[in-house]
């Protein structure tokens, strides 16, 4: 089968550490072609959409990566679309997404654009407030602060950000929080996430992955002594997780409704039993979770994308020069 992924440039990534990676290398050792592209890339033609692509394949050497020559694809042609760039959700990002809508139920996307499209990962959180810390979203310094004076001390982020990009504790105490508060929301013109500080995260922030609603596992991200953010990306030490009561709990509260807006793989963050993020665009720590369970659990995903493929099945060629 061939997949196309859409995500940043191969160079940007970490062989040991990103899921995207793992995805590619468990469809080659199947025998599948994985198909490198960005948004940038995609084009629409007498009504369909393609994409300029490259094949890439992992290797056991630097750079861990190689690409074959550039070729045109419709993706309606090819086995599934595997939507796996960073934030931000920008203009950009957008319009792939919107072009995408030409391929619908012609062949596998993951995760769905409309879903991407409606999934802020800090706002869609909010359907599922019951679940939530103490949360504000605005830009008005005042209530901000009014906020935070009523929790206590607060983490604000931004709503675009991600791998703890922007992430700060507010304490009005903090003679930096007023600086804080208008560099974050530029000046009160942009909106920001506001969030009861969990004192539970010292010992961990749980990361579980879902496939289609079903938990593929979870891990537990510690964050430094240093720091409050406990993301992989920031140096956040990670652990062996099992999910306990309250959190399979809210798991099965969330599935339904992530499962009616096509997000197939999702990781949920969860910290002292309280949910404060749904990561849709391109949630990692498959590699972290293989290697506690000793098994490769990309392989499932790509699994699941060959069941679903068979599905749709597309019109399948071999790319020239492959």
């Amino acid at each position: 089968m061939r997949f196309v992924y859409i995500m940043d440039p191969m160079e940007r990534l970490n062989y040991e550490k990103d899921t995207t990676v793992a995805f590619i290398k468990a469809g080659q050792d199947r025998g599948h072609e994985s198909l490198h592209t960005r948004f940038s890339d995609l084009y629409v033609q007498d009504g369909d959409v393609h994409a300029t692509v490259r094949p890439v394949k992992i290797t056991k050497t630097a750079p861990f990566y190689t690409y074959g020559d550039p070729v045109d694809v419709r993706l309606a042609d090819v086995s599934g679309v595997l939507i796996r760039k960073d934030p931000p959700f920008d203009s950009a990002y957008l319009y792939g997404t919107l072009m995408l809508e030409r391929v619908r139920d012609r062949t596998i996307l993951m995760n769905d654009p409309r879903g991407l499209r409606d999934a802020n990962e800090k706002l869609y959180a909010l359907h599922f407030a019951r679940h939530m810390p103490k949360t504000f979203v605005g830009a008005s310094a005042k209530k901000i602060f009014e906020f935070t004076d009523s929790v206590g001390t607060a983490v604000i982020k931004p709503l675009y950000g991600a791998g703890g990009m922007g992430v700060l504790m507010l304490a009005r105490a903090d003679r930096n929080a007023r600086s804080i508060v208008d560099i974050l929301t530029e000046e009160g013109t942009r909106s920001v996430m506001v969030q009861e500080y969990l004192p539970a995260v010292t010992s961990g922030d749980r990361r579980v992955l879902l496939l289609d609603g079903q938990v593929l596992g979870a891990i537990n991200r510690v964050p430094r002594a240093d720091d409050i953010r406990s993301n992989i990306h920031v140096g956040g030490t990670v652990m062996p997780h099992t999910l306990d009561e309250a959190e399979q709990k809210i798991v099965a509260d969330i599935t339904p409704r992530l499962k009616k807006d096509g997000l197939h793989f999702v990781g949920l963050d969860i910290i002292g039993g309280k949910l404060t993020e749904v990561n849709v665009t391109s949630p990692t720590g498959i590699q972290e979770l293989s290697a506690h369970l000793q098994r490769d659990v990309a392989v499932h995903v790509i699994q699941w994308l060959e069941r679903r493929a068979d599905e749709y099945r597309p019109a399948l060629r071999s790319i020239p020069g492959t």
